[in-house]
This record gives structure tokens, sequence and C-alpha cells, in this order.
């Protein structure tokens, strides 16, 4: 088999060292953990085979630096309290803005 493989001009190795693969979606991550993986190359294409234990896991929300920028200067609130309520609002602009500026007032 793997002589054919060659013949065809496909190539595969099992990559070294790899402790876990995650794959972010929109909404989670799919985790997995104690991952062996094959990198096979073919026509110029790169395939990764893994396989393991998956888990999913809630993706965590982060801000644009663009939209925590403009959420302080429209509200004069902290770093910290523009993320955490950006986090809080799920990156809802105006929602944030709102918030902040009533918790000031």
């Amino acid at each position: 088999m793997e002589r054919l493989m060659r013949q065809m001009g496909m190539k595969s190795k099992e990559l070294e060292g790899v402790e876990e693969v995650v794959i972010r979606l929109a909404d989670k991550e799919l985790v997995i953990s104690n991952a062996q993986v094959v990198l096979v190359e073919f026509g110029g294409q790169r395939t990764y085979q893994v396989v393991g234990e998956e888990k999913e896991r809630p993706r965590e929300f982060e801000p644009a630096e663009e939209d925590v920028k403009l959420v302080m200067e429209q509200t004069g609130a902290s770093r910290e309290q523009v993320v955490r309520t950006l986090k809080e609002t799920g990156g809802d602009l105006a929602e944030a803005i709102v918030k902040l500026k009533s918790e000031t007032a």
C-alpha cells in the first residue's frame, strides 16, 4: 500500500509531539486530546487525519480591538470594564455603550 501511494505521488507521515487539536467553530470548539495526526500530501494538497478523544467546549467571545477603543471613547470606561461588558453583551456595541453609560450615571 505504501509503495502504491509513493508511485502515485502521495506522501504521508505522522506528526510527532501533538498534544491536542482544536477546531474552532462559530459557537464552540472541538478539542481532540491524545491526538494522533497524520499529514498526507498529494497533488500539492495537504490533508490532516486526526484521531483522538473529542470534547466540546463553548467558545469564549473576544471583542475586536477597534470595538473596545470605540466603546472606551464613547463611555470613558476603563478597558477592563469595556471588555467585560462587550463579553456580556455578545459584542453588541450599542447595548454595551448604553449599559456602561447607565452604570456611570
